[in-house]
């Protein structure tokens, strides 16, 4: 009883420990979405590389309707559906991914959301930056097909993926299209991931099992003499 006391003990204090740090780095992810949210920067020529994640910039580039990308598996408000990625060309030469926010499952797999757009011409947008959806698990995931048909549906891919089907060399980072700008549908983005108090919160829990555990042993595993008697109680 006394190792599989302390094996228990060790395995909480460590799922303890993990959940504290996980909610640590979570909450430094949250500060640079908040900070994320001041004056857009202008991008020029930058690599987005050096600016940091969540960043708002401002770019202009002329949008590319005919090659978009629809990312499967993205739910909204409990709803089904997926989140467009349509390509913007900028003068340099280089080619941006927008995530231009979520449209609803149609009802029928087969019959995917119209996307299209004219394109407007030369165009100036804000948004944040961010990476790719990521799953929790490697399930799930679906490169994009080849082929010349578009939209191209795709469930969790790379950049690697996307830019050998689009043609064209794609930084790691794709533009999340700020709520009140055109061209969008819904978008409503979000901080990742649980909060963190709620990570916290679990460690606590881990811990308190850990002393909960203690207690047992140290009751259950108290000579006899030294427990009070159901008789003495009264």
């Amino acid at each position: 009883m006394t190792a599989l006391t302390a094996g228990l003990c060790a395995l909480f204090v460590f799922l303890g420990h993990w959940q504290w740090e996980k909610g640590l780095w979570r909450q430094a992810e949250w500060d640079a979405f908040a900070r994320g949210a001041d004056r857009p920067v202008a991008l020029g020529e930058r690599n987005l590389a050096e600016l940091p994640r969540f960043q708002r910039v401002e770019v202009a580039g002329t949008f590319d309707p005919t090659h978009q990308f629809l990312l499967d598996n993205r739910i909204h408000a409990g709803q089904a559906g997926y989140e467009v990625l349509t390509p913007l060309a900028l003068a340099e030469g280089r080619v941006l991914l927008v995530d231009r926010g979520w449209v609803p499952l149609t009802g029928f797999r087969e019959h995917l959301p119209d996307v299209h757009f004219a394109s407007p011409g030369r165009v100036t947008i804000t948004g944040r930056l961010d990476f790719l959806p990521a799953p929790g698990l490697s399930l799930g995931r679906m490169p994009p097909a080849q082929g010349p048909e578009w939209p191209k549906l795709t469930s969790y891919p790379d950049m690697t993926q996307l830019s050998l089907v689009l043609g064209a060399a794609l930084p790691e980072r794709i533009v999340l299209l700020d709520p009140g700008a055109p061209f969008g549908y819904v978008r409503d983005w979000q901080p990742p991931g649980m909060s963190p108090a709620r990570h916290l919160a679990y460690a606590i829990q881990w811990w308190g099992f850990a002393v909960t555990l203690l207690i047992i042993w140290a009751v259950l595993s108290a000579p006899r003499s030294a427990r009070p008697s159901p008789r003495a109680a009264h």
